[in-house]
């Protein structure tokens, strides 16, 4: 029998909160009616938008908070300031156990910040990583870090690999994921120590549930040859936004291109449907859902400008991974490594 999963939500957090959150559970409830939400935000807000949704209000429980996290907040401000906020109440529901997974779509800073201090970090990891999915020509891949690390040496890159292995084995489905470094060549002998350094590991840790393929290159990343992409997260947040710039660029260029003349409309009217499948596979709601990997608890980061549609689509990650033991995954696949005899490595 699948376990009953619980959600604390940051109802706050997020450029159309609470509306849209609200919207959002309400979406994901239809879909997996066993779940169970807890949400924190101000109750005078919250409570007549859950009274829209019948379902979502016999399955839900509103704590009140008026403490909000900006999104102009410094980590600093909310680590003084905001834990009982509806963000640091939220990720205390998972700290206390009450919730399997923290959702919020507020600032990253914070979030991230608020998550390490009150949940740490899980023996044998040394930093979280940030990873989310993203759109590939083979469906979707993911890449880890993307900004929660801007630099990293190569104990942090095996961890990361690792994470994101299990990460991919438990929202994706693949049960032997492929991983890569992202490299400047594919050749063993080019970029940094301590990405040499981390691939050596992983080439040695043949036990591991994942098949290490070596390095891929930065237009790698969107032809979906691998599962797992393991950078630091200054290469991975500049990696990350320019996919989605370079997304809105495709997408504008072709719209501009499709109202220049009229002979360009009449083949906008042939080719929509291919368009349509174009903008779906591209839209940053349909790929939603990053998630803070390595604390002892789930925390889950919805992009600030999601819509409802995305905010479903990020707690259906989060049930995903919580019925699959995530935590329980890294951790087994942590001691995997740690009793090889692997060489060890500190560059």
């Amino acid at each position: 029998m699948a376990k009953r999963i619980t959600i604390a939500v940051d109802a706050m957090g997020g450029d159309k909160a609470p509306d849209m959150v609200i919207h959002g559970i309400a979406i994901a409830r239809s879909l997996f009616p066993t779940t169970r939400f807890m949400v924190f935000g101000d109750k005078a807000q919250v409570r007549p938008l859950i009274d829209q949704y019948p379902e979502l209000k016999s399955a839900s429980e509103i704590i009140h908070t008026e403490d909000v996290v900006s999104s102009q907040m410094k980590p600093s401000q909310a680590l003084r300031k905001s834990r009982k906020s509806s963000m640091g109440l939220a990720i205390q529901a998972v700290k206390d156990e009450v919730a399997d997974v923290a959702i919020s779509a507020g600032n990253t800073g914070a979030l991230m910040a608020l998550s390490k201090f009150m949940l740490r970090t899980m023996p044998g990891i040394d930093r979280p990583a940030l990873i989310a999915p993203m759109p590939t020509l083979r469906g979707e891949s993911v890449m880890l870090d993307l900004g929660a690390n801007v630099e990293c040496d190569s104990n942090n890159l095996v961890q990361f690999a690792i994470m994101g292995a299990a990460y991919v084995r438990t929202v994706l489905g693949q049960s032997r994921p492929s991983v890569a470094l992202l490299n400047v060549g594919t050749e063993d002998l080019k970029g940094k120590d301590s990405i040499k350094a981390a691939a050596d590991v992983l080439k040695e840790s043949r036990h591991l549930p994942m098949h290490f393929v070596g390095f891929v290159e930065g237009n790698d990343i969107a032809s979906g040859e691998v599962d797992v992409v393991v950078t630091d997260g200054f290469t991975g947040n500049v990696a990350l936004k320019t996919a989605e710039g370079t997304a809105r660029l495709v997408t504008d260029l072709l719209g501009r291109a499709f109202k220049s003349s009229l002979m360009t409309k009449l083949g906008y009217l042939l080719a929509r449907p291919g368009l349509g499948s174009l903008k779906d596979h591209l839209d940053p709601n349909n790929h939603n859902g990053g998630v803070f990997l390595g604390l002892n608890g789930l925390v889950m980061k919805s992009h600030g400008g999601s819509n409802a549609q995305g905010f479903s689509s990020a707690v259906a990650s989060a049930i995903d991974m919580a019925q699959n033991d995530l935590i329980r995954l890294i951790g087994d696949d942590l001691h995997e490594i740690t009793t090889e005899d692997a060489p060890s490595v500190n560059t």
